[in-house]
């Protein structure tokens, strides 16, 4: 019988072996504390102090510094006709063209006839009628002469019947008063005096009212037949007109009819290019072209050459949000341009030598040019700024930034207007 002896070994449990790693964590954790207070404490103060944060890529930074600022209005231009005279018919009728579109023509060379039956009938008729207003003028003249001539007679015989009155009167009187006739005599004689006097009154009154009249009657047929005339120059003048001829030296442009063709009055049919005086016409955007004016410099290019010009014109009309301006050459034309060939212009509006200012980008039309980010040590910091004039390339800085100043010229709009912004590498 074997005897066992009762120990402790099914008492006891083995018990879990600590790990010895936590104090290495720790001290490692502090390390790294330790590290990023003395290394990085100031970036992560800028991190926390940023109302956001935004990586330097996305964004174009531009120095304000002082230069000149040049302002100016580019663009293509084509080469038009300064006068391109467009001809109308100047009655109806049918047209027969002369020219062909292209041709060379001169002043005054007919280019078109039209064929007007209305207006050549209405001028035979008002030329009859002149000719016979012509002969009621000459009758009336021809009669007002014999009236006048009668009239003269009568008055002349009333002057001589007065004088034999008044002669008989002194006979009378002097064979009274030598007793060799009776008074009645004499009172006769008085009598027939006093009566001759009054038709001589009577002649010299009727004389003077009836040439008054008979020279009211010629007037009347005379301003008549000048009116006659007048309708039947005109007239003539229309039917002269029916042979269109060119007003300039040039070239024919275009035709808008064709050949033998019934066209009423005033209906368009051919223009002329005068190539003589040649301008180049651009469409400028209507905010530019406020300032457009005449008499500015220009530059007008292609070909491979370059010339001066001048701005001869302003379009005050605007159209799809542009105007168009022409330029013209300042000196000799140049040679060898045709009707509607594209040129590259530049119209210099100003141009001043030192400006403060900073390259131009988004920001100007952000907010209407009211502030700017200004990159200050690592943050850009929205300021309030006010700008001047712009150029494509530049723009004038008035007040809120000083020469040296960095600015976020565009990619702001990833800043959602915040004050501060973290600029990341």
């Amino acid at each position: 019988m074997n005897t066992r002896f009762r120990d402790t070994s099914e008492q006891d449990r083995p018990l879990a072996t600590r790990s010895r790693r936590w104090p290495v964590l720790v001290i490692a954790g502090v390390a790294i504390a330790a590290a990023i207070a003395l290394l990085g404490g100031g970036r992560v103060k800028q991190m926390l102090s940023a109302d956001a944060a935004v990586s330097a890529a996305r964004l174009n930074i531009a120095a304000v510094d002082i230069g000149p600022l040049t302002r100016d209005v580019a663009g293509e231009g084509r080469v038009v006709a300064a006068q391109s005279p467009t001809l109308f018919a100047p009655g109806a009728g049918t047209v027969t063209l002369v020219v062909r579109a292209g041709d060379p023509v001169k002043q005054g060379q007919v280019l078109a006839r039209v064929d007007s039956p209305e207006l050549t009938n209405r001028l035979a008729q008002e030329r009859s009628q002149v000719d016979a207003l012509r002969a009621d003028l000459a009758r009336a003249e021809v009669e007002a002469r014999q009236q006048s001539a009668a009239l003269q007679s009568a008055f002349e015989n009333a002057r001589i019947d007065q004088q034999t009155a008044q002669n008989d009167l002194a006979r009378q009187t002097q064979a009274f008063e030598a007793g060799a006739t009776a008074r009645m005599q004499v009172e006769r004689a008085q009598d027939a005096l006093a009566k001759a006097k009054l038709a001589l009154d009577q002649a010299a009154g009727l004389r003077g009212l009836k040439t008054d009249s008979l020279r009211l009657d010629v007037q009347a047929k005379q301003s008549a037949l000048a009116r006659q005339q007048l309708l039947a120059a005109d007239l003539e003048r229309q039917v002269t007109e029916l042979a269109v001829r060119s007003p300039v030296d040039g070239q024919v442009g275009q035709l808008f009819i064709a050949d033998r063709t019934n066209v009423a009055r005033d209906a368009k049919l051919l223009s002329v290019i005068d190539l003589s005086a040649l301008e180049v016409q651009m469409q400028v955007a209507e905010s530019f072209a406020r300032e457009l004016q005449p008499g500015m410099p220009g530059e007008i290019s292609g070909n491979g050459q370059q010339w001066r010009g001048l701005v001869s014109s302003v379009s005050p009309e605007v159209v799809n949000g542009e105007v168009a301006a022409r330029l013209r050459f300042d000196g000799k034309q140049p040679e060898q341009l045709r009707q509607n060939q594209r040129l590259s212009v530049r119209v210099l509006l100003d141009r001043r030598d030192k400006v403060l200012g900073v390259a131009r980008g988004s920001f100007v039309d952000e907010g209407g040019g009211s502030h700017a980010y200004v990159v200050r040590g690592g943050h850009a910091e929205k300021v309030a700024v006010k700008l001047g004039v712009r150029s494509l390339d530049r723009v004038e800085v008035i007040s809120g930034l000083a020469v040296g100043d960095r600015v976020v010229i565009s990619g702001a709009e990833n800043f959602k207007g915040a004050e501060r912004v973290l600029i990341a590498d």
